[in-house]
């Protein structure tokens, strides 16, 4: 998606400036969207690609300008209203107006590995992979208004494939609820020179998925 999220390569912005010794949450409702996180996983409402896109369709004004939890927040309010969860009136006035949705309850000995352990986006693969280690590829100028995991500084750039990761989700489809549609995913290398002309050792790596490349 072209939107105010896709950051990377863009000038304007400012220098990012490390807080010292920075919270882990800076006021207690932020850590109440946390756990808002992890509760709503138990409810399987939503993918995590759906999650993405939410996000990234918060007005480009606003989503320079809010906090992270911000961005979460609002997220989760969107999410919640489009699945039916409770309606626009239900979060303005604060108040259930029907029936209650309850979510699974977690003992506190079971919240961490409901956190790492979600599972993976890993799939059998289908067919065999369009590319290998050692090819050179070009990334698709590929332009969306919907969700997409291709960095907007990478489009039109040419890489070598590093390493085969094997099939995963495709995030392109599975947030617009259209399947998981799984598809290789590439390690791809890049030079500083090809992605931004710029003279130098350094290296960009990206993990790509197959729809976003095209061989040379």
């Amino acid at each position: 998606m072209n939107g105010a999220h896709d950051m990377g390569g863009r000038l304007g912005f400012a220098t990012v400036i490390a807080e010292p010794n920075e919270p882990v949450f800076h006021a207690a409702w932020e850590g109440r969207v946390f756990g808002i996180a992890g509760t709503m996983g138990a409810f399987d409402l939503w993918n995590l690609d759906e999650d993405r896109h939410a996000c990234e369709n918060i007005l480009a004004r606003d989503y320079v300008s809010i906090s992270y939890y911000e961005i979460w927040l609002r997220m989760f309010e969107k999410l919640l209203i489009d699945k039916g969860v409770f309606s626009a009136t239900e979060l303005k006035d604060g108040a259930a107006h029907g029936r209650a949705v309850t979510a699974p309850r977690l003992g506190p000995a079971d919240v961490w590995d409901a956190q790492v352990n979600s599972g993976t986006y890993e799939r059998q693969a289908l067919r065999l992979a369009k590319f290998a280690v050692g090819q050179h590829v070009r990334v698709r100028n590929l332009m969306t208004s919907a969700h997409t995991r291709l960095p907007g500084y990478l489009r039109g750039v040419h890489g070598e494939i590093v390493m085969v990761h094997g099939c995963h989700v495709f995030p392109d489809s599975n947030a617009k609820g259209e399947g998981e549609n799984p598809q290789w995913l590439y390690a791809v290398r890049f030079t500083v020179q090809d992605v931004w002309g710029r003279t130098g050792k350094d290296l960009v790596h990206a993990d790509l998925w197959e729809p976003y490349l095209e061989a040379l």
